[in-house]
């Protein structure tokens, strides 16, 4: 994506926000207060010229402090702020249940009326499977299903918020196997419309295929001999067939946001990249088989950028067999280094599971596991030897991915009780990020509020938040930053003002050979952007 050679995408709610600050006093007065969305009102990257952007940042700074008691102007704010990647982000669970229930209406599925589950026609509505085209006209029935597909309106009773999560994507599943396509283009429109640059979608590419193939080879402890067998099975045209299924839902994708018209939605500009996410509750020969296709994928299609394993961890199967599942890994990981790995890891709550669990999942993960980042990590203080993991972490530069709205949802681990603020304080880098934003009705604007009001962070702080998504994404290529601490880039770019028309060639040769610079790059022009409107 040569997107630094781009004009700024608009920001499409600028104007009515530059209007509201009028209304309230807030550019007239002081300098700190300046409003973040009138930055891009009509106005090019390239209109702009060159300024100096500390004091632009400066200025954005303090008005962030002057709204920080104020949540509807918090929340303008944040949504129109540029925030780089969102890293750690499931497809399915990301999807909102409005949209599912169209996908399964236009499939003809039908609808179990008490659980809420999806079938495959034919439906009989007597015996409380009627089409799903009912709920339509149906208000409470529709209402139903999206209570049950998602948390909106949870209440915990006999269901902890734990199951009703979990629980929902069972619901559901059935109509996110239909048109991927509309599915990413609907979360890449979403995206764009909150000025994010880039998304790593966990995915399971294949459907079941590689898992059932697993089952048909059956399990053997020797894994190297397991892989031969799958191999010889047929693993190969899964694979081949799992980089068609991209293809064919990529251009579904662009054909639904006009992408190349004169009307594209802004999601054509969204960078999207997968990583292959195995299913950790199966039996072992089910998800050595996935991982067998993720990395085999990951090595031919340069759109899947690495492998996850998902799914509860408090599962009875992801429990006895953690440590069997990341010894899968050292071994395919060994055969190939190259591959990136972000693993689901400490995303348990005291009294989830025995204490035992807890001490060893984070640790296991990356010593093991050769994760390079981590999903949640929320227990690790509850690890043997916290201190000395939270070293390793900084010292291995692992970072989080933290979602702190899933945490409380799922975990019931919010505030003070989230260590957000220890990897901080231990050198972790960290990465906001959604986690299932259509299951939990939320978005990367609301992880950036919550994690402004609850801990109060401050500009500079969540301005990190974005860069860290995209220098620790599994993009290719050197990174822009010499030192993001000190704020000073490579040789080839250093010196160089933001935003800027044109960029010298040396710098423009560096950005050439690398995707990780150049979304870099174009973080920093949205970024330099946005804070000149105050």
């Amino acid at each position: 994506m040569q997107g630094f050679s781009k004009p700024a995408r608009p920001l499409r709610l600028a104007a009515a926000f530059s209007v509201l600050l009028v209304c309230f006093g807030v550019v007239a007065s002081s300098a700190p207060a300046t409003s973040h969305g009138q930055q891009h009102v009509g106005v090019s990257l390239e209109a702009l010229g060159s300024f100096r952007t500390t004091e632009d940042e400066g200025r954005t700074a303090g008005y962030l402090e002057s709204i920080r008691d104020q949540p509807l102007l918090l929340h303008a704010f944040l949504w129109q702020m540029p925030k780089g990647g969102d890293i750690h982000n499931h497809l399915a669970g990301a999807v909102y249940a409005e949209d599912f229930i169209a996908i399964g209406v236009r499939h003809n599925l039908c609808l179990d009326t008490s659980s809420y589950a999806l079938s495959r026609p034919p439906c009989d509505a007597g015996m409380g499977r009627p089409e799903l085209a009912t709920s339509l006209a149906n208000g409470a029935l529709r209402n139903g299903i999206i209570d049950a597909w998602s948390m909106r309106n949870f209440q915990p009773t006999f269901e902890s918020g734990h199951d009703h999560f979990f629980n929902s994507f069972g619901k559901f599943s059935l109509a996110g196997s239909f048109d991927v396509g509309d599915q990413l283009a609907a979360v890449a429109s979403h995206a764009a419309s909150q000025n994010e640059l880039y998304l790593e979608l966990m995915h399971t590419v294949d459907g079941s295929a590689s898992a059932d193939l697993g089952s048909k080879v059956g399990w053997e402890s020797d894994l190297g001999e397991l892989k031969s067998k799958l191999d010889a099975a047929g693993m190969r045209d899964i694979v081949s067939s799992s980089s068609r299924r991209l293809d064919e839902a990529e251009a579904q994708m662009r054909e639904n946001l006009g992408c190349g018209g004169a009307l594209a939605d802004g999601g054509c500009d969204v960078t999207i990249r997968y990583l292959y996410q195995a299913i950790r509750t199966q039996p072992p020969e089910r998800v050595f088989a996935q991982f067998v296709l993720g990395f085999e994928l990951a090595g031919i299609d340069p759109r899947v950028v690495g492998i996850n394993l998902v799914a509860p961890e408090d599962d009875y199967i992801a429990l006895r067999d953690y440590t069997l599942q990341m010894s899968m890994l050292d071994y395919l990981y060994r055969q190939s280094p190259g591959v990136n790995i972000s693993l689901h890891a400490g995303e348990l709550s005291p009294g989830l599971v025995p204490p035992a669990d807890e001490r060893f999942h984070i640790r296991q993960a990356i010593e093991l596991g050769h994760a390079r980042r981590i999903g949640h990590g929320v227990d690790v203080m509850r690890e043997d030897d916290p201190f000395g993991l939270l070293a390793e972490m900084s010292t291995r530069e692992i970072l989080v991915e933290t979602s702190l709205l899933s945490n409380e949802e799922i975990l019931q681990i919010r505030g003070l009780n989230h260590p957000l603020p220890i990897y901080l304080d231990s050198g972790v880098p960290v990465a906001l990020a959604t986690d299932d934003e259509g299951v939990s009705r939320s978005d990367l604007t609301s992880e950036y509020q919550t994690a402004a009001e609850t801990f109060g962070f401050g500009y500079a702080d969540l301005k990190r938040f974005a860069r860290t998504s995209i220098e620790r994404a599994f993009l290719p290529g050197p990174d822009l930053w010499k030192s993001l601490d000190s704020q000073t880039m490579v040789a080839e770019c250093d010196g160089e003002l933001l935003p800027a028309a044109s960029i010298s060639d040396r710098c423009q040769a560096f950005l050439d050979r690398s995707e990780r610079a150049r979304m870099q790059w174009q973080l920093e022009r949205e970024l330099s952007a946005f804070e000149h409107g105050f």
